[in-house]
């Protein structure tokens, strides 16, 4: 039994808790629209201060997190944060700030904001930053905002983004929003076929989006020669970032010869991710698109710090105000927290961590594609279909094991894809134990895995019904399992 099974206390239902019906308060004609004022008085369930402690504690048991357990969820980093960067970014001089503020009562903010610039810029290799994007995915398609400027200010009119077939959801759906046509290509061994890419790039070729590591966890080491081909045909290389986790401290974007980056600071750089946010995707560019970024970007003036809205050729504004700032101080606080020598051992704890868990997993799974892994690795289930099981079963039969599944069916060109990211934040235990659970549950039955999770909460849900449809109240809650 989990320590996610052993749960003395229920979370309170609605039925449970003695309910109390209080006196109607009127309101005033004309204040509240008809349809607005409440017809019947509330039943307000009456409970003692124990009762509500124990029931939002055994509420807060539920939840699955990275300082619950083991988060192998491929392709997001979903290491343990520090918990002094949560102390940094609620501190008051921090969170109590507006965006509206005028610039000399801000002057420590905008120097934070600056400095991790110019951390930013010598991590990826790149020469200026924009620290806007809220997200990864935003900054992706602020990237490609910047390479569609660049070259229509070269008088080209470039309509197609090239992309691997490992490239991650994202940087298709960025493409078409920023107005490109997306060319698909296929994968040789686990990498880029040159030859492919060769044959899709044309005069229409505005860039080619790639991550390095890919979402193999493969390290493209053929990166200079894509570069050339891009380059030679006048088009640009994109840097996603997702996967920088493995490589810092040890190789650039920029020395990969990338013209455009974007980071993901909540999955790399400290805050915790997940249900939709926060996030940060700052874009990192040569000198040569400097002038493209959206505007402003914090810039140093004499002793003090300004925001720079002088910039001709920006593509304008991506986000509301500056950017998400909590999630900037984190990464701020954790890059000066771990120096150039605690990024690199960063990187090389998460590449062990994965080569040795995909070591312990080969042994009963296929690990497509020979090597070396960086981050990450993708093994797949499809030897499970033969006695009709399929990932899917694999992933809610981890959650009885107390472990939050990995992330399922996705590269698609793996069959039955199981990706794994085990951070540099896990220990051996923790990655032994990860192994022997899933050990176990390829030799279970069919019909235990069809049923599971079997000791979580919530039993399996549709998971496309679940997307289309939100329980929003507690009366959809009811109806539903009436």
């Amino acid at each position: 039994m989990s320590f996610r099974q052993a749960r003395h206390e229920e979370p309170l239902t609605f039925e449970m808790a003695y309910c109390e019906v209080g006196e109607s308060m009127p309101v005033p004609d004309g204040l509240l629209p008809a349809n607005l004022v409440r017809k019947d008085v509330p039943c307000i369930p009456k409970l003692s201060e124990r009762e509500m402690v124990r029931h939002f504690t055994a509420l807060s048991q539920m939840n699955y997190g990275v300082d619950s357990g083991f988060y192998p969820l491929g392709s997001c980093t979903m290491k343990y944060g520090p918990k002094i960067n949560e102390e940094l970014a609620s501190l008051p001089k921090a969170a109590d700030i507006h965006p509206l503020q005028p610039e000399e009562t801000v002057q420590g903010t905008l120097q934070i904001l600056y400095e991790l610039q110019n951390m930013l810029a010598t991590i990826t290799g790149m020469d200026a930053v924009s620290l806007q994007p809220a997200a990864g995915a935003q900054g992706e398609f602020t990237g490609l905002l910047i390479a569609r400027a660049f070259h229509e200010k070269n008088g080209e009119e470039r309509t197609e983004v090239v992309l691997p077939d490992t490239s991650h959801g994202t940087n298709p759906a960025s493409a078409v929003m920023a107005g490109f046509n997306v060319v698909t290509i296929p994968s040789k061994d686990g990498r880029v076929d040159l030859d492919a890419l060769s044959a899709a790039v044309s005069e229409k070729t505005a860039a080619f989006m790639l991550t390095n590591p890919n979402t193999l966890g493969i390290f493209e080491s053929q990166v200079l020669e894509i570069a050339k081909i891009m380059h030679d045909a006048g088009a640009l290389l994109y840097y996603d970032g997702a996967n920088v986790n493995a490589i810092m401290g040890k190789t650039t974007p920029g020395k990969m010869e990338f013209d455009i980056v974007h980071l993901n600071l909540h999955k790399t750089f400290s805050t915790p991710h997940g249900g939709g946010g926060p996030g940060s995707g700052p874009v990192c560019v040569k000198e040569r698109f400097a002038g493209f970024l959206p505007v402003p970007v914090v810039a140093k003036k004499g002793e003090g710090y300004s925001l720079n809205y002088d910039i001709p050729d920006s593509i304008g504004k991506v986000h509301g105000f500056y950017g998400n700032w909590g999630v900037m101080l984190r990464a701020y606080a954790y890059i000066l927290m771990n120096g150039r020598d605690g990024l690199t051992e960063a990187a090389e704890r998460a590449v062990l961590n994965s080569n040795y868990l995909k070591k312990l997993v080969e042994r009963f799974l296929v690990v497509p594609y020979s090597g070396l892994r960086k981050h990450e690795f993708v093994a797949s289930g499809s030897s499970l279909k033969e006695k009709g099981v399929r990932t899917m079963d694999v992933a809610k039969r981890l959650i009885d094991y107390g472990f939050h599944p990995p992330t399922v069916y996705f590269p698609l060109l793996i069959e039955e894809a199981l990706m794994i990211e085990p951070t540099e934040t896990e220990v051996k235990y923790t990655l032994d134990k990860f192994a022997e659970a899933l050990a176990s549950i390829v030799k279970e039955s069919p019909e235990i895995l069809h049923n599971a999770p079997q000791n979580a909460s919530v039993k399996r849900v549709n998971e496309t019904e679940a997307a289309k449809k939100l329980i929003l109240t507690y009366r959809d809650y009811l109806e539903d399992i009436e």
